[in-house]
């Protein structure tokens, strides 16, 4: 294997539906909440929640999916950017606040 997040790698997520399908189908339905239209969050909303949990987890493929999403239901690319940007910023201030506690961790070692 040369590298990773390979976009034929989807196609194996079939191999999960075969083995497993009660949950692949229980996953898709619940992996489908994003795009749902009639709550009370509006579509654009719900995908630039997507963009940053995506950028958050680092789902490459979640990344395309929802910017593409996103774009179709009216998102900006500045609004994307920020959305981007708001995940990145906290994470690192999740980043920060589990050093504090490594640092009591040390403290207690």
């Amino acid at each position: 294997m040369s590298h990773y997040y390979d976009k034929d790698d989807a196609k194996h997520r079939m191999d999960m539906a075969k083995a497993a399908p009660s949950e692949f189908q229980a996953w898709m339905a619940f992996n489908n909440i994003v795009g749902i239209e009639t709550g009370a969050i509006p579509l654009k909303y719900r995908e630039l929640i997507a963009i940053a949990v995506a950028h958050a987890t680092a789902c490459p493929y979640c990344m395309e999916s929802h910017v593409k999403k996103g774009k179709a239901a009216g998102a900006s690319k500045e609004e994307v950017s920020e959305a981007i940007l708001i995940a990145a910023a906290l994470c690192a201030g999740a980043a920060a606040a589990h050093g504090g506690m490594s640092m009591k961790f040390y403290d207690q070692a």
